[in-house]
């Protein structure tokens, strides 16, 4: 028969081999709403990244069978699209396309999310509530900094997003009513909830630091603060609890070791001001001391293949290619986006990368792909200013440095006092694979690669 609907479900996709379930965190489409194909239908949460997940099919959504903040097993229906026309038979249920290498989920998946949805509204209306207190009063980073950028007492404004979600968009309708007003005590502050950093407009005093960036103030997701408690609640997200997990097994299953070692950088800080600017001129990205770092690092792997390596208990493997795993920053967590094949590339196409992954990081655009297939991890401590830390070890990668914040600091040079540019280099390693010996000429091999970078050096 001609002209017949046919509703199917669309199930959870499977991002990456090692990906079993993921988290609904919004949607961004609603029952009635026709989608086009590859059009973005919703937000999910992995234990890696935050993606958008496009339609495999064209119709109009009929029904939604995940709500925000549950967590489903790859393979299950998340809603229901009624597609465009077909021919023949009667129309009925089948997964939509692109999912048929996607585990079939249980019969009973659909009426196990519709009867809790109903336990929920019962439970709401027995309590005399509507059930969405607890979404209201979450507000996403972006809507606090929004909310902070215009002085906004977020527990004002009544949200319009799911559950009664404040979005970015009741903010900004908010102050264009002309309802946000400065805090008496003019810090910016905003209440609700939001843990903001202190904008006063006063300067920043100089510490000596050669800071590539100013220091991210961070901000978290948090559940309404409750009058009279000293206590407030912060959710775990995918993202936090799979940090957790992995910072546990490495410090549970690696027997860490750490050194450290002092660098002379003063040539690489003329060398990098001498270039920045006709660097940001030519590629439009910044010229930062990490992409020195970085080739510095490469460099003395090569001299040393058994830093990039893992533990397989009978045996090591050596890993070919050099895959560096960059730790990066956002305000609820650190991502470590992966420079590929970092040893075919010259300084300038290692600072273009880094531009780039750190870009995606903080805009929330990494794929699986950029988090795959690390095999050494640096991580740029000394972008807010730290001088020491002990990093752990990124599992199962055998070790991790961490490049520490340049410092003008007295040496002694021929028996005379110069002050220099010092910045410290930081390795933990994992002590079944490396022992001190070699990882200290590695450490020293980093520490000549840096310093012998001078005003001659080439970027290309």
């Amino acid at each position: 028969m001609v002209g017949m609907k046919k509703v199917t479900e669309v199930v959870m996709p499977q991002l990456a081999e090692s990906l079993v379930s993921a988290t609904i965190d919004k949607w961004l489409k609603q029952p009635g709403d026709v989608i086009e194909m590859y059009e973005p239908i919703c937000e999910i949460l992995t234990d890696k990244v935050n993606a958008e997940l496009p339609a495999t099919i064209q119709g109009k959504l009929i029904r939604i069978l995940v709500g925000p903040g549950e967590t489903v097993p790859v393979g299950t229906p998340i809603c229901l699209v009624e597609a465009d026309e077909v021919e023949a038979g009667t129309p009925g249920i089948s997964p939509a396309a692109g999912s048929s290498s996607a585990p079939k989920a249980p019969a009973s998946s659909v009426g196990s999310h519709e009867r809790a949805a109903v336990r929920a509204q019962g439970a709401a209306a027995a309590s005399g509530g509507d059930g969405n207190d607890s979404m209201r009063y979450r507000y996403s980073p972006a809507v606090q900094q929004l909310a902070a950028e215009h002085n906004v007492n977020l527990s004002a404004i009544e949200g319009t997003g799911l559950g009664g979600r404040i979005t970015r968009k009741d903010v900004l309708a908010f102050v264009e009513s002309g309802r946000a007003s400065r805090p008496a005590n003019g810090n910016g502050n905003t209440s609700g909830g939001a843990l903001q950093g202190n904008k006063s407009g006063g300067e920043v005093r100089s510490s000596g630091l050669h800071l590539s960036e100013t220091p991210r103030i961070p901000s978290v997701d948090v559940e309404k603060q409750v009058p009279g408690r000293s206590e407030y609640f912060i959710d775990v997200t995918p993202v936090r609890n799979a940090i957790a997990r992995n910072m546990r097994q490495s410090v549970t299953e690696i027997p860490h070791a750490w050194m450290m070692m002092e660098v002379d950088v003063t040539n690489l800080v003329a060398l990098r001001n001498k270039l920045k600017d006709d660097f940001k001129k030519r590629e439009g990205v910044n010229l930062t001391y990490l992409a020195f770092w970085v080739k510095a690092v490469v460099n003395a792997i090569k001299d040393f293949p058994i830093m990039n390596s893992v533990w397989a208990v009978d045996k090591i493997i050596v890993k070919r290619d050099i895959h560096i795993g960059l730790a990066v920053g956002t305000e609820d967590a650190v991502k470590v986006p992966v420079i590929k094949n970092a040893d075919q590339k010259n300084i300038a196409g290692l600072a273009r990368e880094i531009e780039d992954l750190a870009r995606k990081t903080r805009d929330g655009k990494l794929t699986l792909s950029d988090m795959e297939g690390g095999t050494f991890t640096v991580n740029n401590t000394g972008s807010f200013g730290s001088i020491l830390s002990y990093p752990i070890i990124n599992y199962p990668q055998a070790a991790i440095v961490t490049c520490e914040s340049i410092v003008k600091r007295p040496v002694v040079i021929d028996d005379m006092i110069a002050i220099r540019s010092m910045a410290n280099i930081c390795l933990s390693l994992d002590h079944r694979i490396l022992d001190g010996v070699i990882c200290g000429r590695f450490l020293q091999r980093v520490k000549e690669n840096l310093e012998s970078f001078n005003l001659d050096t080439k970027l290309y």
